[in-house]
């Protein structure tokens, strides 16, 4: 019994550590969206306060629907996004499996190459990355955004899944092969479903880097059908003059997708981060 309650308590508190700093991490995004709000002279003069109807201004959201195309960058950083996961979690996940499944020469090592990429930051081959783009004629197109975040997900997405899946239970795995499952089915109908809790961590920790990153979309697309909307937001920036309202309602809109994808994972994600405290 005690060992039961030791583990609840430490589940609880697992819980309201990460609530609470999921609180702390979502007060700036409660300061870009009430001042995205309100007049420029009340963004400066009192930024903590709410909207009011002396302050309350819709100017920097009607500026960004105006100004720019603001619905195609929203949509190109959608594509990108999406399709990024996609690869990531898929091809994470398969590589994943042969690790954790399969013993064979040099795995070890597999692993660790495949791990390299969280220690190398992938931004130290832009040059080399942006030749190879040139030789292929994928400068200025969404694939070209694609395949860097998939390479840049990837290390991450394989270190996390490995773990998961040396825990699913071998024989499940074995009686799935006496009833005659390939190793395809196997993988797909009885290892990803339990592992559904690491996917949604991989996912909302590889989506925000890609959504929010500018280094290669204004190096690898930055024309005007390929803009992703943290790029198109720069426009908003002058050298001299900033429309901070402008700015703000950009970032507000911006922050959405971020929070809709937070909400529909946040179960499987507390589960996937407070697995191994609970064990």
């Amino acid at each position: 019994m005690s060992v039961a309650r030791r583990s609840m308590a430490r589940s609880i508190a697992a819980h309201a550590v990460l609530i609470t700093y999921t609180l702390i991490a979502l007060f700036p995004v409660f300061v870009i969206v009430i001042n995205s709000l309100k007049s420029r002279r009340a963004i400066f003069a009192d930024p903590l306060a709410w909207p009011t109807p002396e302050t309350f201004d819709p100017v920097g959201y009607q500026t960004v629907l105006r100004q720019g195309d603001f619905l195609l960058y929203f949509q190109n950083s959608m594509i990108v996004t999406v399709a990024s996961l996609f690869f990531v979690l898929l091809f994470g996940a398969m590589a994943a499996f042969a690790l954790s499944e399969y013993r064979f020469r040099g795995n070890s090592l597999m692993g660790l190459y495949l791990a390299l990429g969280i220690m190398i930051p992938i931004r130290l081959g832009t040059v080399v990355i942006l030749q190879m783009m040139v030789a292929g004629g994928l400068v200025n197109t969404l694939t070209a955004l694609v395949l860097v975040y998939t390479a840049q997900g990837l290390p991450l997405a394989v270190f996390i899944l490995s773990e998961f899946m040396r825990g699913v239970s071998d024989d499940l795995k074995n009686a799935g092969r006496i009833d005659g499952l390939s190793e395809y089915a196997i993988f797909f109908r009885l290892v990803l479903p339990l592992v559904r809790p690491a996917m949604a961590t991989v996912a909302v920790f590889t989506m925000i880097p890609i959504w929010n990153d500018l280094w290669f979309p204004l190096i690898l697309a930055p024309s005007e059908a390929t803009k992703t909307i943290t790029l198109g937001s720069q426009v908003f920036i002058g050298q001299f003059v900033t429309n901070w309202n402008a700015v703000l309602a950009a970032l507000s809109l911006a922050i959405l997708p971020v929070l809709v994808m937070y909400l529909i994972f946040s179960r499987q994600l507390i589960r996937g981060i407070t697995a191994g405290a609970v064990k």
